[in-house]
């Protein structure tokens, strides 16, 4: 990519298939970049539909000084202070509940976790299922009923065994009407309130941080980042992107497996 003038001061990066590895970690490279960005005055915020425990766990001990935009858009944290959330009312919560308990009475393999502010809950606590509820949330509490649970419910996160586009996604047409229901990934499926997204939670933080669009990168890969790619005038779809990702994107960033986002970042501040 040739170098062009830029005055880029917030980059934003989804996670899986985007910043990290094949192995699901963060490149090393990053702990090197993460100084010398901070010091350039850019902001580098992870976005991502996993819990904000996860993220900062992920991220060690450069997490305290960091910004989180956590639960697809419905929980901003910077520097560990909220910056906003967004709620699900509790009549909702119970009617969606119902209604996936239903599906799986009716033969849909799903796992459900109610993601609150404080942790995470799951009432399935099978292998198969607690295995890729492990590897998102780093506050887990298996209940009897999440029902039960006292918690601001900032998202119902659905993991279908099936492929959550063309199975579990369809059955949640009647809550689409009035809420936000995104496919977040090859299996799994994100319920929030109809204005949370990463973009909506993007431009928040844009202002909070008296930054623009022109000056804003994001980094995505699946249909969850649409909004987020929307919010960046330097929006980039990685290698593996979804169609409609990269029909969104303005451009195109090597795949995660190469350290795609570290390569174009480098590309953008060579001298960082």
């Amino acid at each position: 990519m040739e170098t062009v003038p830029h005055d880029i001061r917030l980059i934003a990066v989804d996670m899986d298939g985007t910043l990290l590895d094949g192995e699901g970690a963060i490149p090393a490279p990053l702990w090197e970049l993460l100084p010398r960005l901070a010091e350039r005055g850019v902001a580098f915020v992870p976005a991502s539909g996993r819990q904000l425990a996860t993220l900062q766990r992920l991220f060690g001990d450069a997490a305290g000084e960091m910004t989180f935009i956590a639960e697809n858009g419905a929980y901003v944290v910077r520097q560990g202070i909220e910056v906003s959330s967004d709620s699900i009312d509790r009549d909702v919560v119970e009617r969606v509940i119902r209604h996936l308990r239903d599906l799986g009475q009716r033969g849909y393999d799903l796992g459900v976790v109610l993601c609150g502010k404080r942790s995470a809950y799951i009432e399935r606590t099978d292998e198969a299922f607690r295995a890729e509820a492990d590897a998102y949330y780093a506050a887990l509490e298996a209940v009897d009923d999440v029902l039960a649970v006292d918690d601001d419910v900032l998202k119902i996160a659905i993991y279908d065994f099936a492929v959550a586009e063309h199975s579990v996604a369809p059955a949640l047409d009647e809550t689409a009407r009035t809420h936000r229901v995104v496919v977040s990934g090859r299996h799994w499926v994100d319920i929030m309130n109809l204005d949370v997204d990463k973009g909506a939670a993007l431009r928040r933080l844009q202002k909070a941080l008296d930054v623009t669009s022109a000056q804003t990168a994001a980094f995505g890969d699946y249909l969850n980042d649409l909004e987020m790619l929307d919010a960046a005038d330097w929006s980039y779809a990685m290698r593996e992107a979804h169609p409609e990702v990269v029909a969104r994107a303005r451009y195109r960033a090597p795949s995660h497996l190469d350290h795609g986002v570290l390569t174009t970042i480098d590309e953008l501040f060579p001298d960082a």
